[in-house]
């Protein structure tokens, strides 16, 4: 099993999200973010001055899938959330031990 995280783009999440569904992923969580990356944000104009945002608002997914989903998992993330400018986001990819269903104690795989 592995764990995808991806930061993307806020406006991209219904895309991401119909993407995963549609290749079989079942469960992941949203989280709202702020961060910035290599951009370090930008310069905004409100009322006539001049203000750093240096933090920009993200979206982070996150999920846990079977091993010959990662692959999968991934392309549609990267496919969905792409805009090919700079600030489309990032993915990170984790080996997971274990997984535990809390309900019945399902283990592996198939608490997933």
């Amino acid at each position: 099993m592995h764990k995808i995280e991806a930061v993307i783009q806020p406006s991209k999440l219904d895309a991401v999200k119909d993407a995963l569904i549609e290749i079989g992923v079942e469960g992941m969580t949203i989280l709202e973010a702020r961060g910035h990356g290599r951009q370090k944000g930008h310069t905004e104009f409100y009322r006539g001055r001049e203000y750093a945002v240096d933090v920009l608002p993200k979206i982070k997914l996150e999920m846990v899938v079977a091993d010959a989903m990662v692959e999968r998992t991934v392309q549609a993330i990267i496919t969905a959330a792409r805009t090919g400018r700079i600030g489309d986001g990032k993915v990170f990819i984790s080996r997971v031990e274990e997984a535990i269903r809390i309900r019945n104690d399902e283990r592996g795989e198939t608490a997933l």
